[in-house]
């Protein structure tokens, strides 16, 4: 078996050229990746959540990840505003607390947030209360985190991409191609 590590750069480079920025961030991505697949693997449920400019992404993957294409059992992904669309409404920690434990009684095995948006958006009063969450933070300094830039037009393409790579890191782990230590 191969590393994560290793991994994550032989399936960067058999993409087009177009995803060879992702090279130099690997180091930043790995840890993070490893830490949201091992807990898939411990049949964690994942819960998507975005800022409001990117609530098509978690459209996106919540349509993408258990596609039949994928020939692997189907994960528990939901995106958390389907399930709690009051989220942004709520405005202390009273009630995030309340929420906090309608997920553990709904989720036992366990879930994390995966967040793909901006460090000011509202909903990361609740995304930041675990470290343990998948963090795609976009222009904000977050520990944890993988960092992207908003400012030019292919961050989206960026983002598609970067799910891709995510699926199949899934899929390398579930088949046992790669060590997640």
């Amino acid at each position: 078996m191969i590393s994560l590590l290793n991994w994550t750069l032989d399936a960067i480079r058999e993409e087009d050229s177009s995803f060879s920025w992702m090279e130099e961030c690997r180091y930043d991505w790995v840890p993070i990746v490893q830490s949201a697949v091992s807990k898939i693997l411990e049949g964690q449920t994942i819960l998507i959540l975005t800022d409001e400019s990117r609530a098509w992404f978690a459209r996106y993957v919540a349509n993408k990840i258990n596609t039949l294409k994928n020939e692997r059992p189907f994960l528990p992904v939901y995106t958390l505003k389907s399930m709690f669309p009051n989220l942004d409404k709520m405005q202390n920690t009273q009630e995030l607390d309340l929420l906090e434990d309608m997920l553990d009684i709904s989720y036992p095995n366990g879930y994390f947030i995966w967040y793909i948006g901006s460090a000011d958006s509202s909903s990361t009063k609740f995304v930041f209360r675990n470290d343990e969450n998948l963090l795609w933070i976009i222009d904000g300094d977050v520990p944890n985190s993988f960092y992207l830039r908003d400012g030019n037009s292919s961050l989206d393409i960026k983002m598609i991409q970067l799910f891709k790579l995510f699926n199949k890191s899934i899929d390398a782990a579930l088949f046992g191609e790669i060590t997640l230590d």
